[in-house]
């Protein structure tokens, strides 16, 4: 009988479970360790954070899901990973040993890397459904005496889609309140320019991207280097394109929602010889540890170098169809290796995703994610908007229902109307 642990029970985590449990005999036990007791639909925080979506929307409790499956939950923080002894030591002083360690926790915000930065400074968040609330807090606030907003990310910073869509949310939302024109709005972001999203671009995104920013009179500055936040004024240093300062901004604003760099969560960043130096874990081809053969990562967890290098360093995202992808992986491959055979699954490094703009969106598809590429496609429409509110509900209905189905790639290809990956 085997032991699995799946360390996280985010949209990576959450699979992951589920697809061992259906692929695996019944002999094995399955284990889900998480720090909280309930699961949350990420993609969904920016409507959060304008009241478009409330808390329960967007979250469910995990035991009970699990639970009928099979699956063992506990939700505690993990102290530490004892990795040369395949045993995890929780908040609580428990110990669990492992025959497989599957990581799937997401990341650490790194608010601290900007002095004055995150919730509990004076920039909001919609990384998690807790920072959400509070950014729609602060925005009932803001709305009684409206001013200067400041949306975007902060240097190093990997997953864009997020702050864009953000931008639109609220830019939105505003006019639908017809204040819009009491704010002005500006984007400040590290990428070389509008719409490189981390990929090197997709498509036509710079143009499209910048053709909706000029439309919706939301100005930008790039390649920026957000150096500390104060109340009410942030700090950004402008480079030029060989990274030399270009010009100083100190802008005023009455709310702020910037997006931070990432890092490995703590435990799993202290175990020596698994991580990079910003605590992303290091795998193979196969999703496994370079160091620590029985440890597989997925998900934003997992170390990717850039895409390529920008004046201001950015880095790369994982989409939820790469995800779903490495998941997949790693299940294939502990099943092969408790049937003694060898590891051949891999992971698709490709890049689809859907991003909500209020009431239109934005869709683009990226094979592979890092260029050169076989397809690079980007397309605007209501349609997407349509397409990411349905997907929403699709997820979590699976998310609570258990699947073992390719619910990113089954959905998205419908929605974007591709038959196949190679098309």
């Amino acid at each position: 009988m085997a032991y699995i642990i799946i360390l996280g029970a985010g949209t990576g985590g959450m699979p992951a479970a589920y697809e061992l449990r259906e692929h695996l005999d019944k002999k094995h036990q399955i284990t889900v360790v998480n720090a909280v007791d309930y699961f949350q639909f990420v993609p969904s925080n920016p409507w959060v954070a304008v009241g478009w979506r409330e808390r329960g929307a967007i979250t469910f409790p995990i035991r009970p899901y699990l639970e009928k499956k099979g699956i063992a939950f506990i939700a505690q923080p993990v102290q530490r990973i004892d990795a040369d002894n395949n045993a995890l030591e929780l908040k609580d002083g428990d110990r669990l040993s492992y025959d497989y360690l599957v990581i799937t926790t997401g990341p650490k915000l790194a608010f601290d890397e900007v002095p004055g930065a995150g919730p509990a400074g004076y920039t909001r968040s919609i990384c998690t459904v807790d920072h959400a609330e509070q950014t729609w807090a602060d925005y009932q606030e803001f709305l009684k005496d409206p001013g200067p907003a400041i949306v975007g990310a902060m240097p190093s910073a990997s997953c864009f889609g997020p702050a864009y869509e953000f931008a639109f949310i609220f830019n939105k939302d505003l006019q639908r309140r017809k204040l819009r024109h009491k704010v002005p709005l500006t984007y400040i972001t590290p990428e070389p320019y509008i719409g490189h999203m981390g990929l090197g671009g997709v498509g036509d995104s710079k143009s499209m991207l910048e053709s909706e920013f000029r439309n919706n009179d939301i100005k930008w500055i790039t390649n920026a280097k957000v150096t500390k936040v104060e109340a009410g004024k942030m700090f950004v240093s402008e480079m030029d394109d060989n990274g030399q300062l270009k010009k100083e901004h100190e802008l005023p604003f009455k709310l702020s929602m910037m997006l931070p760099a990432f890092k490995g969560v703590d435990p799993v960043a202290a175990v020596e010889g698994l991580c990079n130096p910003r605590g992303f874990v290091l795998i193979d081809e196969y999703q496994r540890s370079k160091k620590y053969r029985n440890i597989f990562a997925a998900g934003v967890c997992v170390a990717i170098p850039p895409v390529e290098v920008t004046p201001v360093p950015t880095g790369a995202p994982k989409t939820g169809y790469m995800i779903e992808t490495m998941v997949t992986a790693i299940v294939r491959n502990i099943a092969a290796d408790i049937a003694g055979e060898s590891a051949t699954a891999k992971a698709s490094w490709n890049a689809i995703c859907l991003a909500d703009m209020g009431d239109t969106g934005a869709a683009f598809v990226a094979l592979p994610q890092i260029p050169p590429r076989n397809v690079n496609w980007f397309k605007k429409g209501k349609w997407v908007h349509a397409a990411k509110v349905g997907f929403e509900k699709y997820f979590l209905y699976k998310m609570k229902h258990g699947t073992s189905e390719p619910i990113y790639e089954k959905y998205l290809l419908k929605a974007l109307g591709i038959e196949r990956l190679d098309h």
